[in-house]
């Protein structure tokens, strides 16, 4: 059995994944006995890089892909050897308009974007309330990601700090679908605008919950500009950091330590039940931290979940390598600057429609709506030198509106399936199918790989395969009682919650992480 070095620790933190890293490190730092306990065998949790294709020297960040929330202030109080690189381009949206192809560009400089949306639109109209929708948005931003690693403000003041009564409105009160059409007019500009609301969220565009405009959110105020930037080394450059500098503060990290129980009144140093590979333990903490989903710290609790709350994903996440870029249809377009930033495909406004009302009645995407990036072209270090002398490149796809549901009577065939059409979507705007571009691996397998909710749920255990471990909440305080301060609280005053299912959680952004620590400091 384990032998560890405190009888009782001042923090025990269930689960290392990237939040429960940040919060050993900010702890560790302050001086307190900290002990991280992960099932899996190496930390990280679902912002890892591995070596999926078998005797190929090429490192996937293989589920978390790019970074946007993660403030620098972490990175600069924890000392974190780790980088992020912009891309030059934001994004390119195939699209074939009177039988001829042609495409968005954003980016690479504000004249060629003016001009795509011109040659695209047939006038400047569209491109100019572009402009003003995400002059907005980036207004908003700015004054609002600096909240994410303060205490949680309520209603009233974000409201206050924010000052724009209309982008109040746009984002916090109406159906973003509201402000999509009122600003746009193009089918297709309105659905790139759209593709952020919907990531990892199964929503239409005019949802009452709101949770599309909630998801839109955390897309856009990333860094207080929304941009969103690929991790040098791949995603586990990160968390390789994070757990790096936890032990150099003094924490102790045990890998394949599965928590089963958390016994605790809420005032006595609660008692943490492990399994490893040779038998059970128990550890005690005089706080807690859990980095796992609301409905696992209730289950650790032994607190009966609530049947309606159980989350669900909505995505298919497909990496890939290949030996060369694919050849597109719209020769205006270096495939290089195409791939280079988020390649969007069948995201037309009536296509993301169509598809959720599909998957709402339980038959997956006709036409299934997708978008990927190319890694490798913005930081190659992922890949052996052999490989990148050779030109390979790494292709990673998040499918949209695929819910678990659609799962859960044959999770192979439908992801086969879906797999193979969406595929077919991005072939109808390339010059050569992408197939005839995959590498293989040492046993002369196609080097793909594809991942449906039901995957990230046996895989990473993320409730439903939701990769925000529940809808996103409001940056603000809606139940003070329960989330605390911090918005990390639990009826326990001696159980946080540190994952992404805490208040301004989701996302690799390590803020539930911080916000936790700074909690239990008493910051």
């Amino acid at each position: 059995m384990t032998s560890f070095g405190h009888d009782v620790y001042d923090d025990v933190i269930v689960g290392g994944g990237h939040n429960g890293l940040v919060a050993a490190a900010y702890l560790a730092r302050a001086g307190r006995s900290v002990l991280v306990l992960e099932r899996l065998g190496n930390t990280g949790g679902a912002a890892i890089s591995t070596r999926p294709f078998a005797g190929v020297d090429a490192r996937l960040s293989r589920y978390s892909y790019l970074v946007s929330l993660l403030p620098a202030k972490i990175v600069r109080d924890l000392g974190l050897d780790f980088a992020v690189r912009k891309r030059t381009v934001s994004s390119y949206t195939p699209v074939e308009r009177d039988g001829r192809p042609g495409g968005l560009l954003v980016g690479g400089g504000e004249s060629r974007t003016r001009e795509s949306f011109a040659r695209l639109t047939g006038s400047e109209r569209e491109y100019e309330s572009w402009r003003a929708f995400y002059g907005r948005t980036g207004r908003l931003a700015e004054k609002v990601f600096p909240t994410l690693t303060e205490p949680l403000p309520t209603r009233a003041e974000l409201r206050s700090r924010i000052d724009d009564e209309a982008a109040w409105r746009m984002l916090f009160e109406e159906p973003l679908g509201r402000a999509v059409e009122e600003h746009f007019t193009d089918d297709l500009v309105r659905g790139v605008v759209l593709t952020d609301a919907l990531i990892g969220t199964f929503a239409d565009a005019h949802d009452a919950s709101l949770v599309q405009n909630r998801c839109f959110l955390y897309h856009v105020i990333g860094g207080g500009t929304g941009d969103w930037d690929v991790p040098v080394g791949g995603m586990g450059a990160l968390t390789d950091a994070l757990a790096a500098a936890a032990r150099a503060a003094g924490a102790e990290i045990a890998t394949g330590h599965e928590v089963l129980r958390i016994e605790t009144d809420g005032r006595a140093p609660a008692e943490v039940t492990f399994r490893t590979a040779t038998g059970e333990g128990r550890v005690v903490g005089r706080t807690v931290l859990v980095n796992a989903s609301p409905r696992a710290l209730g289950e650790l609790l032994g607190e009966a979940a609530a049947p309606q709350a159980a989350p669900e994903g909505a995505q298919l996440k497909v990496n890939m390598l290949l030996q060369r870029l694919p050849r597109l249809r719209d020769t205006s377009v270096d495939p290089r600057e195409a791939f280079g930033g988020t390649f969007h495909i069948a995201e037309g406004y009536a296509e993301l429609a169509r598809a959720y009302a599909e998957a709402a009645t339980g038959e997956l995407p006709s036409v299934p709506p997708s978008e990927i990036y190319c890694h490798s072209l913005t930081d190659p270090s992922i890949l052996g030198p052999e490989l990148v002398a050779q030109g390979y490149q790494t292709l990673t796809l998040f499918g949209l509106h695929t819910p678990a549901r659609l799962f859960e009577r044959d999770n192979r065939g439908a992801r086969e399936v879906l797999l193979t059409g969406t595929l077919a979507q991005l072939d109808a705007h390339l010059a050569e199918p992408i197939t005839d571009c995959l590498a293989f691996d040492a046993d002369g397998r196609p080097c793909i790989e594809a991942k449906t909710p039901l995957d990230l749920e046996r895989e990473l255990r993320l409730p439903g395969g939701h990769i925000f471990h529940r809808d996103l909440s409001w940056p603000y305080a809606q139940d003070q009682g329960a989330a605390g301060r911090w918005g990390v609280g639990t009826p326990y005053a001696n159980v946080l919650l540190c994952g992404a299912g805490a208040v301004r959680g989701g996302g690799v952004s390590g803020v539930p992480g911080h916000n936790a620590a700074m909690a239990v400091l008493g910051h």
